[in-house]
């Protein structure tokens, strides 16, 4: 394998060489807790799985290959992988962190690790002037979504990596949205990279786990003594489905992006809806923002799968939601199928209400996750259920 070959040529081969023993082109799954020794202190690199095993390593391999880094590990959820990294702080730091994020990094930084001395302040991550006037000498740590869960606001990684590099505080960056496909932090200058790999990494809505990819060889250590001593890895057996899994990866993550463009564009267009966001439609206020950082293995831009549509009012939300047939109500996203869900009593509902109202998050708001089904198919779903 040469480091230079493409995104999908490593997706396939990193992590997935034949069985050394049998000539299995698909890999055996290592289904084991512990390893025999060869002698007490002698092992032949593994000795329980909790610590390393040899599925999930050839997974890690190809975690970090498709961000282009160095050291890839797998957790047992997005949240897990989150977790781990604020682990690797201390009382007394202090974490900028997106105000729209995920609620479930919300409800983690807020209900638990703050009682344990680290303090998270919520700024607007569009404003490279707020993020900057955020920073203070205990500052350790800035951790952004781009695009953020549900409302699809950008932070420009390349200037935010710029103002940590001279404040010495670490970049990280959630790209469960737009996937290792669609987007590269590390290569626009953030330190660690972190995913929901139940996402797009897995793609087919039938297992939990989460992923950080990092160049930074003391981050890394650190990562992995968290990794071992808190033991939130996922099983052998849902590390070969995710290496299955991002085999296809490409397929699948540009399908569900040209899905979803053409799908915002119609529904823009018809003005059924009080508004239509996603950041590959121009009326998006960070749409050239999108165009520079955000593109497919081949240079093309991409703008990522999930959109979000406000209905105007929760009973239209409801009306909506009951008369969809191809989207399934459900929290999470990025499988092949298409999902909804309202993200204000659902994916949010630990965040205060307050807080929801200040970012903008209405009751109204439908957040869609588009799959790889017949485009038409999926409009005309839409279309069909908003009609009164």
């Amino acid at each position: 394998m040469k480091s230079n070959d493409r995104f999908q040529t490593r997706a396939i081969h990193i992590g997935n060489k034949p069985d050394k023993e049998t000539g299995a082109v698909a890999p055996p799954i290592h289904l084991t807790s512990t390893f025999e020794q060869e002698a007490v202190g002698v092992d032949k690199g593994f000795d329980y799985s909790r610590g390393g095993n040899p599925t999930r390593q050839r997974l890690e391999e190809n975690l970090a290959t498709l961000e282009n880094g160095k050291y890839g590990l797998a957790f047992a959820s997005g949240m897990a992988a989150t977790t781990a990294l604020f682990q690797t702080l201390s009382a007394g730091d202090h974490v900028i962190i997106g105000r729209n994020v995920y609620g479930g990094t919300y409800r983690m930084s807020v209900k638990v690790l703050s009682n344990h001395g680290i303090e998270f302040e919520f700024v607007d991550t569009r404003s490279m002037e707020l993020i900057e006037k955020a920073i203070r000498p205990e500052t350790t740590l800035i951790f952004v979504e781009s695009p953020t869960n549900p409302l699809l606001e950008l932070c420009d990684i390349a200037k935010t990596a710029e103002i940590c590099k001279e404040h010495d505080v670490l970049l990280a960056v959630d790209n469960t949205f737009m996937s290792s496909y669609g987007q590269n932090p590390l290569s626009l200058g953030a330190d660690v990279v972190m995913h929901s790999a139940t996402k797009f990494i897995g793609g087919h809505s039938d297992l939990l786990a989460g992923a950080l990819v990092t160049n930074n060889s003391t981050l890394a250590e650190k990562l992995y003594f968290v990794q071992k001593s808190g033991g939130a890895v996922p099983s052998p057996f849902d590390c070969w489905l995710m290496l299955r899994s991002t085999k296809t990866m490409a397929l699948r993550v540009q399908r569900q992006s040209d899905n979803a463009m053409e799908i915002a564009t119609k529904l823009e267009s018809s003005g059924i809806v009080e508004s239509v966001i996603y950041p590959g439609l121009e009326s998006h206020p960070q749409h050239d923002l999108a165009l520079k950082q955000q593109a497919n293995p081949d240079g093309q831009p991409i703008f990522g799968s999930m959109l979000s549509l406000k209905c105007g009012n929760i009973k239209r939300r409801d009306v909506f939601l009951s008369k969809l047939r191809l989207f399934s109500l459900a929290e999470s996203l990025g499988g092949v199928e298409s999902l909804v869900c309202a993200p204000y009593d659902m994916t949010h509902a630990a965040v205060p209400e307050v807080t929801k109202e200040g970012m903008g998050l209405t009751k109204d708001l439908i957040r869609l996750s588009i799959g790889i089904e017949h485009v038409e198919d999926l409009y005309n779903d839409i279309i069909t259920a908003l009609k009164e």
